[in-house]
């Protein structure tokens, strides 16, 4: 990425910084340290003050992070970030600075209050995240390619199965192919077949697919960092009356949940969208968890489709919509989209076909 688009996103978290009254903030969250200067290791702590924007790693990255950290002054040095940032007196005293207070360990905090006790430390929730969830057209490029490589991996997997086959071969080729085409598989893909699929987040063990059996694949790839995220379901055998009456269900589910989604609207309004169909057929107790997440460098970011959520979603929001129907010890189904939220609609980033599959 362009060292424009991260001027552009330390530009936007100044200004929120300063809308709140912060001289600046320190940043520890891997995932929100690559977002704001593009490193991409696993050590290293970002520190915006009045004086100077410092990142802070240790020698191993040193070749590495002069390649990728964009606007931030370096310091590459052993030990504790904290400890550098006092050794170099990265922090001017008296300032008021925040805190990622979600992601920040007890410990952390109290060396912080020690070393640094003439600090106000300012505990903030979502700054980052919140800016995160906008994608910039950068963002949005990847994770089309990412969505692309999972479209493409499933249609070549989908050969493999047929009776016989274990949960665990299935979900093999799906990893050996994300790593083929991508950055590899944005999570450990969930293969659960007959029972297992009433299970959300079924592992993958050695039970083969059998005659009558929904399976369940909630799988993805990663590209440039970025999470897609993708399930379908598919069905051993000639489907039953109840297959196809469930499969249907959520089918519709699903698809009420993407016609309301747009900027404007309330994310507690898609996530009723799609609840409301499955209660409406008896099925409300069976719908078990959120109808959506947010996807970008995590593959559950902000926002939350959920009963619980305040949030509003704004353009170029990138969400998932994945209402299921579990039932135990018979089977389940879940049907998952990438949307991109438009002014006046939205996208559906996944070509993946939603019409039940009958293997065999």
């Amino acid at each position: 990425m362009s060292t424009e688009i991260f001027e552009n996103r330390q530009n936007k978290l100044k200004s929120v910084l300063a809308k709140r009254g912060l001289d600046g903030m320190l940043i520890t969250r891997l995932s929100n340290v690559r977002y704001i200067c593009g490193f991409t290791g696993s050590a290293g702590s970002c520190i915006i003050t009045p004086n100077g924007d410092y990142f802070i790693t240790d020698g191993r990255y040193m070749a590495q992070s002069k390649q990728e950290v964009k606007g931030f002054e370096r310091f590459i040095d052993y030990g504790s970030h904290i400890e550098i940032a006092q050794k170099n007196n990265l922090i001017p005293q008296g300032l008021k600075l925040a805190l990622e207070s979600d992601f920040l360990s007890l410990s952390l905090y109290n060396q912080l209050i020690e070393l640094f006790s003439d600090i106000k430390w300012e505990s903030t929730k979502m700054i980052l995240e919140n800016l995160a969830a906008v994608k910039d057209e950068s963002e949005l490029e990847a994770l089309r390619t990412a969505v692309e490589i999972t479209d493409k991996v499933f249609d070549e997997v989908l050969q493999f199965f047929k009776i016989g086959v274990s949960e665990k071969e299935i979900a093999l080729e799906l990893s050996t192919r994300y790593q083929k085409y991508g950055e590899g598989e944005a999570f450990p893909s969930i293969v659960a077949s007959g029972p297992n699929s009433a299970l959300p987040h079924a592992q993958p063990g050695e039970r083969k697919f059998k005659k009558g059996d929904f399976v369940v694949v909630d799988t993805a790839a990663k590209f440039a960092g970025y999470h897609a995220d993708m399930t379908r379901t598919v069905v051993i055998g000639k489907p039953t009356d109840k297959h196809n009456e469930i499969y249907e269900l959520v089918k519709k589910s699903q698809q009420a949940g993407i016609d309301v989604t747009q900027a404007g609207v309330a994310c507690k309004a898609v996530d009723d969208a799609t609840r409301d169909v499955i209660a409406d057929a008896g099925y409300g107790d069976k719908f078990i968890h959120s109808t959506g997440h947010g996807i970008g460098l995590e593959i559950h970011t902000f926002p939350r489709l959920s009963q619980q959520s305040e949030e509003i979603l704004q353009e170029n929001n990138v969400v998932t919509i994945e209402p299921g129907v579990y039932l135990t010890g018979w089977g389940g189904v879940r049907i998952e989209d990438d949307i991109v939220v438009k002014k006046n609609g939205n996208e559906v980033l996944n070509k993946t076909s939603k019409e039940l599959v009958i293997i065999g």
